[in-house]
């Protein structure tokens, strides 16, 4: 969601660190190819100058002492009339920015009434302590419950202002904050991207339609931590969707678990991206680097930079403690972003469809663990019975992990 950083970079192969800037968009947006006509395109803004923004006419975000009536809050029009949409999907009216009662949930994370986060994440890659970990465990299982729920909900007809409903009530259940409500005035409690979305679709009154792709992407804050993940699902189930947005939902797991397989201590970060663009260019896709995955912690973001391409200078080298999210954004054609006018919304720039998966990762001394792996209650998916990476639900490397691993994908071969 929006805790997605996005880079700029230069053209040509990097020599050096590539500079990252938290949701900094790109300086020079391509436009989609089939546009012909002259189009007046304004660079859309960075998250961090979004923050001086007027807030929207629902007030400052979901959050108050008491349930008080918000106005209804709709997408903001298009103020330019050229304004071309690179694809099928378009913005639809939202319902009204959700409350969280303060006494619902364990902790509220430090942006929930400004809008504007204040701690600022560490310069260096931290070691969790054991404390850290248990809870970040425990934020990791929660986002895992409330992905699945969601992911329960996705079929023909349904609106995804519906899915962040549900989104919502469950990790208050939880008691936990729904991490991106007013993350930077970000109206919604999770985002859903479809088809060419990207990242960052704001969940609206819009219909889901069969043969449709849709990442739901999940953060929720535990006790004063963040647990991040996301998944794809297809509306109407496999059989509704064409062979090539199979391809590319299984080419997009593929990539994802290939490279967490290579995450352990003392390799370098760069292994994730190099790893995953030979892999998706070798398969006629593309992988966006315009954002990165990120660690994570109690705040949203932190060091590392996670680089869902190749790198060929050294990021560092990884640590047991080291907690970040993988989250490759894998496109059928062009990789890279344009930018609605809501400022958050993130597409291809050709309108070719774009798929994703993530999770928060912990490198472990013998490997990592998923926090946010799936359950005895998860479903098992098409592209997990298929890979032809690791077979069947992916928990980790570690010994513990790979034990769990063992006995829930037993279990879910026999109920089959």
């Amino acid at each position: 969601m929006m805790h997605h950083r996005l880079i700029v970079t230069p053209l040509l192969v990097l020599s050096t660190a590539p500079t990252c800037y938290i949701h900094a968009f790109l300086s020079s947006p391509t436009l989609p190819s089939t546009q012909h006509l002259s189009l007046s395109y304004s660079t859309a803004l960075s998250m961090n100058k979004r923050a001086k923004r007027k807030p929207s006419s629902g007030g400052s975000g979901g959050f108050g002492k008491k349930r008080v009536i918000t106005n209804n809050i709709r997408t903001k029009k298009s103020t330019n009339s050229n304004f071309v949409y690179a694809g099928d999907i378009r913005p639809h009216e939202q319902s009204p920015t959700r409350i969280v009662d303060p006494d619902s949930v364990l902790k509220l994370p430090d942006y929930a009434i400004s809008g504007t986060p204040k701690k600022k994440g560490s310069q260096e890659v931290e070691v969790k302590s054991e404390e850290a970990i248990a809870k970040m465990r425990a934020a990791g299982r929660a986002a895992r419950e409330v992905l699945d729920i969601a992911g329960r909900l996705v079929k023909e007809g349904i609106t995804t202002d519906e899915i962040d409903a549900a989104v919502h009530e469950a990790s208050i259940e939880r008691k936990c904050y729904p991490s991106p409500l007013n993350y930077r005035n970000f109206p919604k409690s999770c985002c859903t991207s479809v088809n060419e979305v990207i990242c960052h679709g704001i969940p609206d009154m819009r219909k889901l339609k069969a043969g449709e792709i849709i990442n739901i992407d999940i953060t929720v804050y535990l006790d004063g931590y963040h647990g991040d993940c996301s998944e794809m699902f297809v509306v109407g189930g496999r059989d509704a969707l064409d062979k090539k947005g199979q391809e590319l939902i299984q080419t997009t797991y593929d990539c994802w678990v290939q490279s967490m397989l290579l995450v352990r201590p003392g390799n370098d970060f760069n292994v994730i991206g190099n790893s995953i663009q030979e892999y998706v260019n070798s398969r006629g896709f593309s992988t966006v680097r315009s954002f990165c995955g990120h660690g994570i912690s109690d705040v949203f973001h932190t060091a590392p930079n996670i680089f869902h391409y190749t790198i060929i200078q050294s990021l560092g080298k990884m640590k047991a403690g080291n907690v970040f999210t993988i989250e490759p954004m894998i496109c059928e054609k062009l990789p890279d972003p344009y930018m609605w006018e809501d400022n958050w919304t993130a597409t291809t720039v050709d309108g070719g469809r774009s798929a994703q998966f993530e999770h928060t990762l912990l490198v472990t001394p013998d490997g990592v663990e998923a926090l946010t792996g799936k359950l005895d209650s998860s479903p098992l998916q098409w592209w997990e019975e298929e890979s032809t990476i690791k077979q069947g639900i992916f928990l980790g490397t570690s010994e513990s992990a790979k034990a769990r691993e063992d006995e829930l994908n037993q279990s879910k071969l026999m109920t089959k």
